[in-house]
C-alpha cells in the first residue's frame, strides 16, 4: 500500500507537463541547475518554475541544495534528482555502471596515475578543438568545464595568495561530477581530471596550467591557468 501512495504521489507529480519537462532536464544534467537555469532552457519565467520545483520536491522526486549568492544576494537555490527518487526509466543507467567498471578494471590491470593522466590528456586535446576561434584559453576552459558540471570559479591568483605572475588565474572546481568515483579512487579519478585539464590548455596552445590540486591536496579540487 505504501508503495502505491508514492507511485501515485509519483504519477501525479510528473502529470503536469511542465514539471515533467523540468523532471527531464534535471535528469539530463551532470550537476545540479538552479532555478533560473532550469526556466532558461525551458523558455519560462522562473516565478513559473519554482511551484513545480516545490511540488516535486514535496513528491521525494529532488534534492535541493542552497549556497552561493543568487538574485539580490539571497542563497541560490540548486536543484538536482534525489538519490532515493524511484526510478522511471528516464535516466540513463549505463555510464555510471561503466564507470564503476572501467575504474575497477583499470585498478585491477595496476594502471597509475600517469595512466589516467595520459588518457585524459587525450580527451582533453579533443575536447579543445572547437574552440580553436575562442578569445581566450581561460574563457574556452572555463566553458568546457561548466558544461562537464564542474561549476568552475575563477579568481585571480595574487587574490589567492599564490605566487603567480598577474595573467595567471585561479580556476576551483565547485562541483564534482565524479565525486562518488573520486572518493573510491582519487588516484586515478583526479588524474583523468589532470589530464583533461592539461591536455585542453595544451592544444589551446597559449596557456600552461600550474598546481593542480587534487580531492586530497590542502587546498582540493583547483587549478591555476597562466598564459606563456
Amino acid at each position: 500500500m505504501d508503495d502505491a501512495l508514492v507511485n501515485l504521489d509519483v504519477l501525479k507529480a510528473l502529470g503536469d507537463n511542465t514539471r515533467y519537462a523540468i523532471y527531464l532536464e534535471l535528469a539530463r544534467s551532470a550537476r545540479p541547475l538552479a532555478t533560473a537555469d532550469i526556466a532558461e532552457s525551458l523558455a519560462l519565467h522562473a516565478n513559473t518554475v519554482r511551484p513545480h520545483l516545490e511540488k516535486m520536491r514535496d513528491a521525494g522526486l529532488i534534492d535541493v541544495q542552497v549556497g552561493g549568492r543568487g538574485d539580490v544576494g539571497r542563497p541560490q537555490h540548486r536543484y538536482a534528482i534525489a538519490s532515493g527518487a524511484p526510478s522511471l526509466g528516464l535516466e540513463p543507467p549505463t555510464m555510471p555502471v561503466l564507470a564503476r567498471m572501467v575504474l575497477a578494471m583499470a585498478k585491477r590491470l595496476r594502471a597509475s596515475p600517469e595512466d589516467a593522466t595520459a588518457v585524459g590528456e587525450e580527451e582533453g586535446v579533443r575536447r579543445a578543438r572547437p574552440y580553436s576561434n575562442a578569445p581566450s584559453t581561460l574563457e574556452a576552459l572555463v566553458s568546457d568545464l561548466d558544461r562537464l558540471g564542474f561549476d568552475p570559479i575563477v579568481s585571480d591568483a595574487s587574490v589567492e595568495g599564490d605566487l603567480q605572475p598577474d595573467d595567471a588565474a585561479v580556476i576551483a572546481f565547485a562541483n564534482c561530477p565524479f565525486a562518488d568515483l573520486a572518493q573510491e579512487h582519487p588516484d586515478l579519478v583526479c588524474g583523468l581530471h589532470r589530464g583533461l585539464v592539461a591536455g585542453f590548455v595544451a592544444q589551446m596552445g597559449d596557456a600552461q596550467t600550474r598546481d593542480f590540486c587534487t580531492l586530497t591536496s590542502r587546498t582540493p579540487c583547483r587549478v591555476t591557468v597562466a598564459t606563456r
